[in-house]
Order: structure tokens, then sequence, then C-alpha cells
């Protein structure tokens, strides 16, 4: 059995989260907005016997020569490449390597080809049994946290937060969605829908020791349907209201209907609602599991939101058995005509453990050849029913380069002028601008296995011409 360092040499035993990320962008971001809440969560979790240090790739350099004698890796299923090779370096050098995440959950035997141990599913039930097996050295190969009741859980460490994220404050209160989506690994992975106390969630809010003013202001909730159980949510936002923040987050479509939560959403401060629109085919709708979404009722339920000053981020999806070349480039237009703020736009993944996967899978239709950095949301790694994969992933950039050149973000904002809220303004105002600055610059999503014609101008020649689903994978 190997001595753990750390107790040979009489210190703490130190463990080092690192959240893995591979640049989606041909230059990288040129801002981080929002940093995973996965980390410093963990961080929180861990007893104050042993030391924690959180490492988000996405701004900071991995040391492969630090001193910490375990590496927690967590990784969503386009970054997995990434996360072996970091892993198979900390073990060449002697370092033990656990891992978890969406991923990992769905391919355990591959992932323990690269590390010593693995949680599947949460980590809450787990993690502080798994530190005293680590630094104890009797590290098990396989960890399995089950869904427990989300009460007790401590405030995400927001001090551990290092490098250039925009927003640093993201607060969890809700658990799980009732949706079952075709491409989402939300029901598999968190299965029901929980919720944390009302009280437990406002101390979070309540944690303000930031530098920056739009840090303390703002409290992004890294939810997948917050607004599921009405009774909650109400209860919730009530809380919220002498708090004067300004808060985000990802719900369905329905609220759209609840004139008095709306209303409620307004007075607690929410600047920002996300919605997995997916697409304006019916078809496609169909082959998402999302009945709920009724395209005749799009511009009416977003208007609801913005007479409340809300602005309506909203995601869609190209590589749908409906969708065609031209349905999915004619989404910028309807996109803009259907009053949306802010776009996301992805293409079709279908991740281990989704129904998505089962049924192309099922059709021979996962295209076998292609690695893991192609299920990063931007490439295509199936047979898409009505084109080649070359032309879905044409299609999907060429939908991109439309709906963030100059024309279409000045047009969303201006139009917020005068509908939305001063924080709802500045948000539409930052976030298209910053997808913007990305189209001007030739930054389009890194593409695979495929060229994509692209102009090659400089970015002053397009200047003078003319902010992925928040998800769990």
């Amino acid at each position: 059995m190997r001595q753990p360092e750390a107790e040979s040499q009489g210190r703490p035993f130190c463990v080092e989260i690192v959240i893995v990320y591979s640049p989606r962008y041909r230059s990288g971001h040129e801002a981080n907005f929002v940093p995973p809440i996965t980390g410093i969560h963990l961080a929180a979790l861990t007893p104050a016997r042993y030391q924690v240090r959180v490492i988000h790739q996405q701004v900071q350099q991995v040391d492969f020569d630090t001193g910490a004698d375990l590496i927690a890796l967590s990784f969503f299923t386009g970054f997995a490449a990434e996360a072996y090779r970091i892993a198979d370096e900390f073990r060449r050098r002697g370092k033990r390597v656990v891992a978890g995440g969406p991923h990992v959950t769905f391919n355990a035997e591959e992932a323990l080809k690269h590390v010593d141990s693995v949680v599947l599913g949460e980590a809450e039930p787990v993690w502080t049994q798994l530190l005293e097996d680590a630094s104890a050295g009797r590290l098990r190969s396989r960890y399995i946290g089950a869904s427990e009741p989300l009460g007790g859980l401590p405030t995400p460490r927001y001090d551990l937060l290092r490098g250039r994220f925009f927003i640093p404050r993201v607060v969890q209160a809700t658990r799980g969605c009732p949706f079952t989506c075709s491409f989402c690994t939300v029901p598999t992975i968190n299965p029901g829908f929980r919720t944390r106390p009302v009280a437990d969630v406002v101390e979070d809010i309540s944690y303000n020791r930031f530098r920056h003013w739009w840090q303390r202001k703002v409290v992004w909730f890294w939810d997948d349907n917050l607004t599921a159980k009405r009774s909650y949510i109400r209860e919730l936002l009530t809380a919220m209201v002498p708090l004067r923040k300004w808060w985000l987050t990802q719900a369905s479509l329905d609220i759209g209907t609840d004139k008095d939560l709306l209303d409620l959403m307004q007075r607690s401060g929410c600047i920002g609602i996300f919605f997995g629109i997916e697409s304006f085919g019916a078809e496609s709708l169909r082959d998402a599991h999302k009945p709920q979404n009724k395209i005749n009722t799009y511009k009416a339920r977003i208007r609801e939101l913005h007479q409340r000053g809300i602005c309506v981020m909203a995601g869609f999806i190209a590589g749908f058995d409906g969708d065609t070349p031209e349905s999915i480039r004619a989404m910028a237009r309807q996109l803009y005509e259907t009053g949306v703020d802010v776009p996301f736009l992805s293409v079709l993944t279908p991740y281990r453990g989704t129904p998505a996967y089962r049924k192309l899978a099922d059709e021979g239709r996962i295209l076998a050849d292609r690695g893991w950095e192609f299920y990063n949301g931007y490439n295509v790694s199936f047979q898409p029913r009505e084109m080649s994969p070359e032309q879905l992933l044409e299609a999907h950039r060429a939908l991109w380069r439309e709906a963030f050149s100059l024309k279409y973000s000045v047009l969303r904002v201006v139009r917020s002028l005068g509908r939305l809220r001063l924080g709802a303004f500045l948000m539409c105002a930052v976030m298209n601008g910053f997808y913007c600055l990305k189209r001007l610059r030739g930054n389009e999503p890194v593409a695979f296995g495929a060229a994509v014609s692209s102009p090659r101008r400089s970015v002053s020649s397009l200047a003078a011409a003319e902010f992925t689903h928040i998800g769990s994978n």
C-alpha cells in the first residue's frame, strides 16, 4: 500500500480540484463570464483538516509539479480527451487521480484506464469518505453517490476563485428537471426534482466578499429548471426581494403564462431567463421530446418577460431529424423576429445516457471514428437524417455567423433600449457584444473533421463591412 506523501512529511493532506476545459473557439474566449460551481462546491464540502485548491483550466494553467497529494478532475464529455491527457501526466509523475462528472458516470471503465478512482453520480454523499480513504492510502476504484436531500450544503468557496471570470457568484437552489428532453443527461444524473432550504440559498446569495460591484450585485442560479416547483420558487423569490440583487437562471417556457410569478420575478430582481427553445420546427421538437414547446406561443411568452424588463436568452440546437440545411440557416431571422435577446447556438450532441444517444446508436448513426472532442456542442458526432455531417456543420456555422453578425447584434441591443431594465439591458449589450466580437474577429467555434468555409478577412475589413446551452453536459 502506497503511503500518502502528506503523512510521510507530517503536513496536511492536500487535494487539488481541476475543472477541465478545452477551447471551443479558434482563439479561446475573449472573456469568461461564469465558472462552473463544481470546484468551489467540492471545496466547500472538504473538511477543514485537508488543504484544498481549485484550478479552472479555462483561466488557469495546470501545474503538473504541484505538491498536492490527490488530483480530482471534473469534466464534461467534450473535454474528456484533455482530461485523460492531464490524468496520464499526473499519474506519470506519481500522483493519484480521481475523476467525476457526467462523462465519467456513463464511461467508468474507460475513465479507469486513466485514473485511479471514479465518482459515479453525485459527489456529496461520498466526497468525505473518498478523502479519508485517499489520505489513509486505501483509495477505492469506485465511489457511487446516490441522490440525497440537499439540506445543509455549505456556501461555495468563492474565496478560492482565481483568474479572469466576469461573474464569479454562482448559486444552486434546485437540482433536476421534470422534463425528459432527448439530448439531456439531467434526468439520469440528477433524477427527480429536489430543492435546497430557502434559508441556505439566501445565505449563499448574501455572500458579498467580492472585489467588484457587479460580483456583489449579480446572482447566477446554476439550476436546470429553477421555476419547476411553483410553491418553492415563490418562497425563494419572496425572500430575495429585500436583498436587491440582479439574478438570472434557466427555466421552461411555461412560466410565460404565469403572470403572478413573472411579477414576483420582476420584483425580486430578475434580469435574464434562459429558455431551451431548441427549434422552430414541429418535427424537430418531437425529436427533442419537447411537447411543452409550442411554436405559435413563442412570441407571446417572450413578450410577457419583456413587459417586465427581463432579458430572454434562448438555446437553439441544429441537427434534429426534422432539420435541413435551409431550416437551420433560417433560424437567424426567426430568432430575431421571435424577440430573443441573446441566442445560444449549438449542434445536437448524443451524450451517453440520453434518449438521443440510444436512438442514434440503435439506428447505427453514431460516427464511431469521431473522438470525444466532437462532443463539445459545436461539432457533429452522428449521421443526420436529412444531410451529411459536413452539411450540418456548415449550416450551423453559417447560422452562427449570421446570428452574431454586426447587423443582428446591433438590432437586438437597440431593440432592448427602453424595453429592458438596466441590469437586463447591460447583460444583453455585453453578451451580444461578446459574441459579435468573436464574429468580427473570425473567432468562431473550432471545426473538427471537416473544412468549413469562412471568409478570411482581417478584423478591420470586417468591421468596415459590418455572450452553449447552460447545461449539464
